[in-house]
């Protein structure tokens, strides 16, 4: 009916063929996106709070800063 190749495998045979073979697709996609990821991941953090997270500056320096945009960007 198929003319030869992979003929014999049958139901179960295709099954099984497509199961790997879309595990082995899923394990290259999650390697690459663990190999490269994502940067837009902490964009929506504000730098000032990474840099006192990171302990960059510390909480007297923070507040300054913070309370100068607030008031730069209601002006």
């Amino acid at each position: 009916m198929f003319g030869g190749y992979c003929a014999g495998l049958g139901v179960a045979g295709w099954a099984l063929m497509i199961g790997l073979w879309g595990g082995l697709l899923a394990v290259v996609v999650w390697a690459v996106a663990r190999l490269f990821p994502s940067s837009a991941r902490g964009d929506d953090q504000d730098p000032l709070d990474r840099h006192r997270a990171a302990g960059h500056i510390d909480s007297d320096t923070y507040r300054q800063m913070r309370e100068e945009r607030i008031g730069r960007s209601s002006q």
